[in-house]
C-alpha cells in the first residue's frame, strides 16, 4: 500500500516520521486537542511515543494514520483509518487539524484523499466517523468528504462529566465521489 498520497491543492498524506515529534507535541498543546489522544502528549517523549504507536498500528495492519503537511512539509493535522476491520472491509476516519490549518479546507481534502486510498489501496468498502453534535466545523469536513449522515448516537462521549451526542456518518466505495471544494 502507498504510504503517501497527494491530495488536492498541494496537500501530501505521508506516515508520521521521528522528526514530526515537535510539531506532533505543539498540536497536542492547543485546547482544543485534548482528548484527542488516549494518554497526554505533553513532551517530546510523548510525542515519540504516539508517533511509534501510530507506525505500530500501520505494520500491525490495524490502523493508518497519515500527517498532512503542505509543500513545504509542515505539518498541519492528521487523518487516520482505523481500527480497520478486515472481515467486513470497514474502517473508522479520524481527522484534526492544527490551529494555523484550521478553517481552510485541510481536513476535508485530507479526509477525500484518505477515503479514497482506504478503496483503492486498504480495500476497505465502508468508512465510518462521528462527531459531536456541536462541532459543526467536523460536520462540514464529513460532508464536504463524502460521508452521509446515518444518524446520532445519544450521549455516547463523556468529557469532564458532560456527554454528548454524537452524529454518526459513512461512506461507501460505490458512494459518488464528492465534488472537489
Amino acid at each position: 500500500m502507498r504510504d503517501r498520497v497527494d491530495a488536492s491543492a498541494g496537500l501530501v498524506l505521508r506516515r508520521w516520521k521521528a522528526e514530526d515529534a515537535w510539531a506532533v507535541m505543539t498540536a497536542f498543546a492547543d485546547p482544543l486537542m485534548r482528548g484527542q489522544s488516549v494518554e497526554p502528549v505533553d513532551s517530546a517523549q510523548a510525542a515519540a511515543r504516539w508517533i511509534t504507536a501510530r507506525g505500530e498500528q500501520w505494520a500491525a495492519d490495524s490502523a493508518y494514520s497519515f500527517a498532512v503537511v503542505d509543500g513545504g512539509g509542515l505539518v498541519l493535522g492528521q487523518v487516520c483509518v482505523g481500527p480497520v476491520d478486515r472481515r467486513h472491509a470497514t474502517g473508522w476516519v479520524s481527522y484534526w487539524t492544527t490551529a494555523t490549518a484550521r478553517g481552510r479546507g485541510v481536513a476535508s481534502r485530507a479526509c477525500r484523499a484518505v477515503a479514497r486510498w482506504a478503496f483503492d489501496e486498504a480495500e476497505l468498502f465502508r468508512l465510518e466517523l462521528g462527531h459531536r453534535v456541536n462541532n459543526p466545523a467536523s460536520c462540514a469536513v464529513a460532508r464536504a468528504a463524502g460521508f452521509a449522515v446515518e444518524g446520532q448516537q445519544r450521549q455516547k462521549l463523556e468529557y469532564d462529566g458532560v456527554r454528548f451526542d454524537v452524529e454518526f456518518h459513512a461512506r461507501l466505495a460505490t458512494d459518488t465521489e464528492p465534488f472537489p471544494t
